[in-house]
C-alpha cells in the first residue's frame, strides 16, 4: 500500500506528548492475517530480551482515546479513499488504541449503501509523522456489486432464525430484535443478507443472543453465532480481601468508585433484570459461606476488581471500552446454574451458584474470563463460531491465567488450569488445562483443519497450548506447587519466555492485528508481527513466538521445517497453480530408504498464495494413494500456507515418486508451489 501522509497528524500530536510523559518500562504481565503487516519502528537501542518501549501500549485516559477517536472520526471519509474503498462504502471508527512511540492502530467498522457489513472490520495502523504502515482486514474480498434488493421478506429470515434457535434447545418464540438488513463479507464474497437475533433461553438456562444471517436471495442460512459467552472458573474463595466500596450516608454499597463504579448486584436466583446493589449498614460482606448471599457478590467484586487494575496497571486499559467506565457484575443467577457469562447488550458479567448451589462461579479467574470477553468484544470482535470463537474463548482463558497470577492471592495461587476448584466432574479434576487441554476429554491439543467445525470451549485447546509453552516452554515443570507436562505436535522441544511477555504479545496482537474473522493462521501472523515490533526481527522472542505455534500444529519451525534429524528429500521447484483451475503437483523422489515409510513422515509446505482458503493440499504417495492436508475453507483467509505436517504413511513403501498435489477450488486469487520436503526419521 502507499504510504500517504495521514490528515490526522496534527490532531494525534498534542496526545503523542502527552504520551511521552508516561512511566516507559517493560510491562508485567475463518480468519485473516494482516494483509500489509505493520512494519516495526526504527530500531531503538535496548536489552536483549527487552521490549521496545516505544511498542509498548500506551496508557491511555479516557479523554485522551476519546480525542483520538474524535480525530479518526473527522477524517474516515480520507481514509476510505487512501484505501481505495468503493465509492458506496464508508467507515466508521471504533476504537483507537496508541503505542508510546505515538503509533496508532484505528479500527473500523464498514458501511456499504447505507447497510452494515458484517466481516469488514478492519484495522489501519500510522506512524507518528501519520503515514499508513499496515491494514488488517478480516476480509480482502472486493466489496462491489452487491444488489441491495431483497428477493426474501424479513418474516421468511425470522422463521428460519427461530428455526435455528429452537433446533438448539431454545425456547424463545421471536426474535429479539427485527430482521436488518445487512452486507455479509465474513465467508468471502460480498451478499445481501438479513441478520435476526433471536433471545428468550438457551437449553441450559443462559440468556440467548443467536445471530442468524440468511441470505436475502435465496432464503438459504449462511451463519449464525451466539453473542452471549459462557465460562466456567475456579470457586475457591480468595479469604479476606479489600473491597472498592461506596458510603452514603450510614449505609455502603458494593459501588466500586475507583474503578469505574464497578458496582455488583444480588438476582436472587431470579433470571432477568439487572438486579439489586448490594448495600449494608457496614462495609463487611459476607461470611466466606455460599449460604450468605453477600458471599458471592464479595468474590464477584474482588475478582472484576482485580482484573480492571490488571489492565490497567499492566496494558495501560482503563476498563473494558477503554474508556474508564465499569461494567456491573450480577450473582445467584437461576437455580443451581452452573456456568458464567458476559452480554454486551447489558455490559455485564453474570455468574451462577453452581451444583446444589453450593458452589457461586465468582473466584478471580471466572471473573478475569468473563470481563475478558467484554475486552474482545470492544477489541477485536472475534466471531463466536469457527475458529474466531476459539481464538474468543482461549483469550478469556489467557487472560484469566494472567490476572490469577497478577492477583498473586494466597487462597487461589495463579495456575494453567481453569475450573480446578469446582469439581464440575465430581471427581476434583480440572475443567480445562492449558499445559494439555486434551487431558478434559474434549479439548484438541493441536490445530487441524477441521477446528472450527466443533464447540468453542475445545476449540479454543490449540491456543491454550500455544500460550502455555510461550510462557513456560514444554516438558515437566513445577510452577506454584502444580506439576505440568506439556508435549508438542512435532515432538520437538518449545522454550518459555515466561507469562508476562506472553500475555502482552497477546494483548498488543488483540487489539492491533486481530479482527472479527481471524483465525488460527491469522493470529500466528499477528503474533509474530507483534513480537517483532516489540522484540525485534529475528529476536528470541519472535522465534519462541513462531516454535510455539509449530507446537501446536500451525505452521512451521523458523528457518523452515523440522530442525531434527533424519533423511530429507526435497523439491523447490516453483510451479504455478491455476486459478480455480486443475490440480498441480511438485514431485519429490525418494531413495534409499528401506522398508516402508514412518507412521510419523514430516511434511513440509511453503505455498505462496493470496488466499490459502481456495487451496486443497494432498500428498500422494508412490502408489497413488493421497493424504489429505489441508481442505479448502472460506473462513481460512489468510495469505500463503507455509506448514510442517505429520503423516502416519508406515502402510507405504517409503522409495518412490511422492507428491504434493495442490488444487485451487475457487476464484480470485494465484500463486505457486514454492517447495516440499519431506523428513524420514
Amino acid at each position: 500500500m502507499r504510504s500517504t501522509p495521514s490528515r490526522r497528524a496534527t490532531a494525534t500530536g498534542a496526545l503523542i506528548a502527552a504520551a511521552a510523559m508516561l512511566a516507559v518500562g517493560v510491562q508485567t504481565g475463518a480468519a485473516t492475517a494482516a494483509d500489509t503487516p505493520a512494519a516495526p519502528s526504527a530500531p531503538k537501542a535496548q536489552a536483549a530480551g527487552t521490549a521496545d518501549p516505544g511498542a509498548l501500549p500506551a496508557d491511555l485516559s479516557p479523554a485522551q482515546r476519546t480525542a483520538l477517536i474524535r480525530a479518526a472520526d473527522a477524517t474516515k471519509t480520507e481514509t476510505a479513499r487512501e484505501l481505495g474503498l468503493g465509492d458506496q462504502e464508508k467507515l466508521a471508527v471504533r476504537d483507537v488504541v496508541q503505542d508510546r512511540d505515538g503509533t496508532t492502530h484505528t479500527r473500523y467498522e464498514r458501511t456499504y449503501a447505507g447497510l452494515p457489513v458484517l466481516g469488514g472490520d478492519l484495522v489501519v495502523t500510522e506512524s507518528r509523522a501519520g503515514r499508513t504502515e499496515g491494514v488488517s482486514k478480516a476480509s480482502r474480498a472486493e466489496l462491489k456489486g452487491v444488489d441491495t434488493t431483497a428477493d426474501i421478506t424479513p418474516a421468511a429470515a425470522e422463521k428460519q432464525a427461530l428455526s435455528a434457535a429452537r433446533a438448539e434447545g431454545s425456547k424463545a418464540t421471536d426474535s429479539e430484535r427485527a430482521p436488518r438488513k445487512v452486507v455479509w463479507l465474513a465467508q468471502g464474497k460480498p451478499v445481501l443478507a438479513y441478520e435476526t437475533v433471536v433471545g428468550g433461553l438457551q437449553h441450559d438456562g443462559t440468556p440467548n443472543e443467536l445471530h442468524v444471517v440468511t441470505d436475502a436471495t435465496t432464503g438459504a442460512k449462511l451463519f449464525e453465532w451466539q453473542a452471549v459467552h459462557n465460562g466456567t472458573g475456579n470457586t475457591q474463595y480468595s479469604g479476606q480481601v479489600t473491597l472498592g466500596t461506596a458510603q452514603s450516608g450510614s449505609s455502603y454499597t458494593l459501588t466500586d468508585t475507583g474503578r469505574g463504579n464497578h458496582r455488583t448486584n444480588n438476582l436472587n436466583r431470579g433470571t432477568s433484570g439487572t438486579g439489586t446493589l448490594f448495600s449494608g449498614p457496614d462495609d463487611i460482606w459476607g461470611d466466606g459461606t455460599p449460604q450468605n448471599l453477600e458471599t458471592a457478590g464479595a468474590d464477584a467484586h474482588f475478582g472484576a476488581g482485580v482484573t480492571w487494575d490488571y489492565y490497567k496497571n499492566v496494558h495501560g486499559r482503563s476498563g473494558i471500552r477503554g474508556d474508564g467506565v465499569g461494567a456491573y457484575s450480577r450473582v445467584h443467577y437461576g437455580n443451581a446454574y452452573v456456568n458464567a457469562f458476559w452480554q454486551d447488550s447489558c455490559f455485564c458479567m453474570t455468574y451462577g451458584d453452581g451444583a446444589n448451589n453450593a458452589r457461586p462461579l465468582t473466584s478471580i479467574d471466572v471473573a478475569a474470563h468473563e470481563m475478558t470477553h467484554g475486552v474482545t468484544s470492544n477489541t477485536a470482535k472475534l466471531v463466536y463460531s469457527g475458529e474466531s470463537g476459539g481464538l474468543n474463548e482461549a483469550t478469556s482463558d489467557i487472560f484469566a491465567a494472567a490476572v490469577e497470577f497478577y492477583a498473586n492471592n494466597a487462597q487461589d495461587k495463579g495456575d494453567y488450569y481453569v475450573g480446578e476448584k469446582i469439581d464440575i466432574r465430581g471427581n476434583g479434576t480440572p475443567l480445562r488445562y492449558m499445559d494439555k487441554p486434551s487431558k478434559d476429554g474434549s479439548s484438541k491439543d493441536y490445530w487441524y483443519s477441521g477446528i472450527g467445525g466443533i464447540d468453542v470451549h475445545y476449540s479454543s485447546g490449540p491456543a491454550n497450548h500455544w500460550f502455555y509453552l510461550l510462557s513456560e516452554g514444554s516438558g515437566t515443570k513445577t510452577i506454584n506447587g502444580v506439576t505440568y507436562d506439556s508435549p508438542t505436535f512435532d515432538g520437538l522441544p518449545v522454550t518459555g519466555i515466561g507469562r508476562d511477555k506472553a500475555a502482552l504479545i497477546w494483548y498488543k496482537a488483540l487489539t492491533t492485528k486481530f479482527t472479527s474473522t481471524t483465525n488460527y493462521a491469522g493470529a500466528r501472523t499477528g503474533t509474530v508481527a507483534v513480537a517483532t515490533e516489540l522484540y525485534g526481527a529475528g529476536s528470541a522472542e519472535v522465534k519462541a513466538v513462531e516454535h510455539a505455534w509449530a507446537g501446536i500444529n500451525v505452521g512451521s519451525r523458523p528457518g523452515g521445517g523440522d530442525p531434527g534429524t533424519g533423511k530429507v528429500f526435497e523439491n523447490t521447484a516453483d510451479v504455478a497453480i491455476p486459478d480455480n483451475g486443475a490440480a498441480v503437483t511438485s514431485t519429490v523422489n525418494v531413495t534409499g530408504i528401506t522398508g516402508n515409510a514412518p507412521s510419523a513422515l514430516k511434511v513440509d509446505v511453503d505455498i505462496v498464495h493470496t488466499w490459502r482458503g481456495d487451496l486443497v493440499v494432498d500428498l500422494v504417495a508412490p502408489d497413488g494413494t493421497a493424504y489429505r492436508l489441508k481442505n479448502s475453507s472460506s473462513n481460512d483467509s489468510a495469505d500463503n500456507v507455509k506448514a510442517t505436517y505429520t503423516v502416519n504413511a508406515s502402510s507405504e513403501v517409503a522409495n518412490g515418486a511422492w507428491k504434493l498435489r495442490v488444487q485451487d477450488v475457487a476464484a480470485q486469487d494465484t500463486g505457486y508451489i514454492n517447495s516440499v520436503k519431506l523428513t524420514f526419521p
